[in-house]
Order: structure tokens, then sequence, then C-alpha cells
């Protein structure tokens, strides 16, 4: 394993963590934004609809992607800046 991806894994460690408390964030906000209830709803909410369900399910997936891609990216890029290497 070449030095700088030695080096690169825990920033990218602590860059993972970073990424899921700020997608968390977002999609909380993004709900609301929507005009929907506090908490989005969670697969087995009786009370909540099969769409509603799946609606929250995907905005949540695609948030947390482009957040964790936007991390790791500029992780890279600050990375190779540094170290002249890129990590991968």
């Amino acid at each position: 394993m070449k030095a700088s991806k030695l080096a690169y894994k825990p920033v990218g460690l602590a860059l993972g963590a970073l990424s899921g408390v700020l997608a968390g964030a977002l999609f909380k906000q993004s709900w609301k934004v929507l005009g929907h209830d506090e908490d989005a709803p969670d697969a087995t909410d009786e009370e909540r609809t099969w769409r509603e369900v799946v609606v929250a399910a995907v905005l949540q997936g695609a948030i947390f992607a482009g957040i964790k891609a936007i991390v790791d990216r500029g992780g890279a890029t600050a990375t190779r800046r540094l170290t002249g290497t890129w990590p991968g």
C-alpha cells in the first residue's frame, strides 16, 4: 500500500463522519422546507403513506451521496495540494 494512501486513511474516516453529520442536517432542513413534519418517516411508520416514505428515502439517499462526494473529492484535492500525490 502506498504511503500516501495509508496516510489518507484517518483523514478519510474523519471526512466520512463529517459528511454524515452535514448530510443529516441538510436532509432534516430540506424535509422541513418541503412542508413535511419535523421528522422524516421511517419505512415502518404505519401512519405514513408509501409515497411519503419513498420520497423521504430517495431525498435522503441523494443528499447523503452528494455530500459524501463533495467532501471526499475536497479531501482528496487538499491531500494532493499538501503532498503532491492523489490519495487514491
